[in-house]
């Protein structure tokens, strides 16, 4: 068994896509993955299963939500180890005097296309920034990321990908639920 996780795109925002987490975790049981766990209220489902492809589980786990709670959800899967190198790679934990509570990573579905990752990085919108990564974004927006013009559906148009985007906190605890060793 391999451990991945989910994060599910806009599940539980502003009233819209509304899923309860033990409910959700139910589905995922039944639909025959193993030790379903979630974090908090937003989507993020960590679980093992023999299956293949993060591509063929993000498609298992669409149709699984579109037909159990009738919502049209996009959902990125990772595996544990991709989570943890982002974690490790993220260039603004390298620079001083950045405020990681102001921190989000964009995950994308697919790799991301050089010539879309120039154009995205042509936008400058001071004081926030980003950082492209390997299938990640990195955001930091010192004012919020409410306020911020680099948002999840402005990255995913740009970059031409789907995408969910999870802040710093986040990323660690789905980390340390993995049971990965070393945190951030």
């Amino acid at each position: 068994m391999a451990t991945r996780i989910a994060l599910l795109r806009s599940v539980n925002v502003l009233g819209k896509n509304m899923i309860k987490m033990p409910e959700l975790a139910m589905a995922f049981e039944k639909a025959g993955f193993k030790n379903v766990r979630t974090y908090i209220q937003s989507g993020n489902v960590i679980f093992e299963t023999q299956e293949g492809s993060d591509e063929m589980l993000s498609a298992k786990i669409r149709d699984l939500i579109s037909k159990k709670f009738g919502h049209t959800i996009q959902a990125v899967v990772l595996a544990p180890q991709e989570l943890a190198e982002t974690v490790a790679q993220n260039p603004f934990a390298k620079k001083p005097g950045i405020d990681l509570t102001k921190q989000h990573v964009t995950f994308l579905d697919r790799d991301i296309d050089p010539a879309k990752a120039e154009k995205l990085l042509s936008y400058h919108y001071p004081p926030d920034e980003i950082i492209i990564g390997n299938r990640v974004v990195y955001v930091h927006c010192p004012d919020g990321y409410g306020r911020t013009k680099y948002h999840n559906n402005f990255i995913e148009k740009k970059l031409s990908a789907n995408a969910t985007s999870r802040n710093w906190n986040t990323c660690l605890r789905l980390l340390e639920m993995c049971g990965e060793q070393e945190i951030f």
